[in-house]
Formats: C-alpha cells, sequence, structure tokens
C-alpha cells in the first residue's frame, strides 16, 4: 500500500490531539471540515511549539529555518538528507513545508527535528500462532488461522507500538529495519561484542526471511506539526514454521519498556496507525482479524457484508 489520501473517513485524528506530547501544549482545535489547506481560513492562527531537545541542535535535528548558513532543499535529496516525500511533492510557504494531510493545530517542529517529513521505519515479525504440540491455532470463530506479531510498549507514551524507528541520514531502510528491532525488542544495545555478534547472525536469518512492503508514506502521528509530519515503511518479515523466533528471546531495550508476542485482531489498540497496518498484514496472510459474525450473513462478518452490499450499488 503506498500513499495517503485525504477523505471524511481518513482525516488525521491523532496529529490534532492535545497536549502535545511530553508537553502541556494545546493544539488550536481544528474542526474535520477546515482540516483542507484548500479550505480557506484566514483567521487559523495556530500556536508555534518546538521542544527544547530538538533546539538544542542535536544530530538528528535541523536548526531554525532562516537561521545563517542553513538553506535546506525540500522535495530532494539533500545530501544525506531524504526530504522527498513519500508521497510527492509538498507546498513550501515563507520558507517551511505545509503538512500536505492539512492542518493539525499547531506550528513548529515539536519533537520531530527535521522541517517537512520524518523518515521512519517499521518491522513488523509475525508467527503463526501454535499451541503446545506446535499446531496452528484456528479462531473458534473465523475459523481462520492466528497471526501473532513482536510488540512494545513505548517508554515515551506507555502505548504498544511495532518496534521500529527513524532512519538515519544515508541509511538504507533495510539497515534500520533490522538495527530498530535489535534495539527495541533484544536489546542489542547492551550487550557484550561476542553476544551482539551472535545477534547478528540470528537478525540476519530472521531478515532473509520472506517479506513484503506494507505500507508507505505519510503517518497519522501525534507528534506531526503544520511543518513536520511522520513518513514511514512499513515492512512484515513472516517466519513460517516459527523456528527462527522460537530460538531468539525478546528482550526490551532502548525506548521500549517491554516486548512480547501480541494475538492480532481488530480489538488491539496501537500507538499511532499501528493497528491499520498490523490489518494490511492480517489480510495479506489470510488470518483471523475480525471475530463479529452477523447471524444472517451465512458466515460472513458484519464488516464483510457491509463491503459486499457497498461493492454492488
Amino acid at each position: 500500500m503506498l500513499g495517503w489520501n485525504l477523505t471524511k473517513e481518513n482525516l488525521h485524528k491523532k496529529s490534532r490531539t492535545s497536549p502535545y506530547p511530553g508537553s502541556n501544549v494545546e493544539r488550536s482545535k481544528v474542526p474535520d471540515e477546515k482540516v483542507s489547506c484548500l479550505v480557506e481560513w484566514p483567521e487559523y492562527s495556530p500556536m508555534e511549539y518546538t521542544a527544547g531537545a530538538v533546539l538544542t541542535l542535536p544530530a538528528w535535528a535541523d536548526p531554525p529555518v532562516g537561521e545563517r548558513n542553513f538553506s535546506p532543499k525540500f522535495n530532494e535529496k539533500d545530501g544525506h538528507v531524504e526530504r522527498r516525500s513519500q508521497n510527492g511533492l509538498y507546498e513550501v510557504e515563507h520558507g517551511r513545508p505545509r503538512n500536505p494531510a492539512g492542518r493539525t493545530g499547531l506550528a513548529g517542529r515539536g519533537l520531530l527535528g527535521r522541517w517537512g517529513p520524518n523518515h521512519a521505519a517499521d518491522p513488523i515479525l509475525t508467527r503463526w500462532k501454535r499451541d503446545s504440540k506446535g499446531n496452528t491455532v484456528n479462531h473458534p470463530i473465523s475459523g481462520k488461522n492466528m497471526l501473532q506479531f513482536v510488540a512494545i510498549k513505548r517508554k515515551d507514551c506507555g502505548e504498544w507500538a511495532i518496534p521500529g524507528g527513524m532512519v538515519d541520514p544515508g541509511e538504507k531502510i533495510s539497515t534500520t529495519l533490522k538495527r530498530e528491532f535489535g534495539e527495541e525488542a533484544m536489546n542489542s544495545l547492551q550487550k557484550s561484542q561476542v553476544e551482539r555478534q551472535e545477534l547478528e547472525k540470528d537478525l540476519h536469518r530472521l531478515f532473509s526471511q520472506e517479506h513484503f512492503v506494507v505500507y508507505k508514506g505519510y503517518v497519522d502521528d501525534p507528534r506531526n506539526t503544520d511543518n513536520v509530519w511522520m513518513e514511514t515503511e512499513v515492512v512484515n518479515y513472516h517466519d513460517e514454521t516459527g523456528e527462527i523466533m522460537d530460538n531468539i528471546p525478546l528482550r526490551a531495550g532502548d525506548d521500549a519498556k517491554e516486548v512480547k508476542w501480541v494475538d492480532i485482531n481488530d480489538k488491539l489498540k496501537l500507538y499511532a496507525s499501528h493497528s491499520q497496518f498490523i490489518k494490511l498484514v492480517a489480510e495479506k496472510r489470510g488470518a483471523h482479524w475480525n471475530e463479529e459474525l452477523c447471524p444472517d450473513c451465512h458466515g460472513w462478518t458484519k464488516v464483510d457484508k457491509k463491503q459486499i452490499a457497498q461493492n454492488f450499488h
């Protein structure tokens, strides 16, 4: 799945929530009908906010726009920094990029370092759920095999999420995916050199498995503002037999508070847009997702029946 479309059913909602993460900053209220920048709103004047951690100019952050010697090249590769969006060209106003998904009620960079798109990579590691005898487990209602994925509990907000992180300048997505999973789900940063070498072998086997790109593009993230936004590439690596993951111990590290295998279903409440990504994986793998059956649908779920009805009207 490539891209992100702004529709009535898919307005960015988490990007308009208050308070802004890690602060007491309240966004201006942006009603659904005025999210799109194509809708004129002369009175719109959002508060400016950039976190102190960004203003100290760490290696992962840009200087303020307008600062001497800082001339970012938007919509193109700017040295080692990727300023191109995975969704195409974005507008630049008064030297600042404009969020392509629309208004968020807040200007500035918040917690994000780069003006414009901030690129991340999210690996979804899956396996089939099995019983004590090693047999795959079917859901009692849908009859489909149940899928599990490795989830972490984020330290910053306490929400469960896909283990992932930011792409370093000049880094390949495949490298980011492997590195972030090792750091957050296997605590690689706290291991000895010998342990890291063994872990690298396991990670190589794991990330050499069959995989597919689940999604590329804009993410409805609570850290987004009018001038900065998250984009990601989500990749699913599937261990069909479970032999590799069964022998790799999970241990939370870096930005993760906890890590565990989680059953995939429509009741999952995850960080940002992660639930949508997990649903796409379940659909691709033909795994269980929804368990709400409609009594007069002959085995179809209510969601399936509604979709079928829409397709024929």
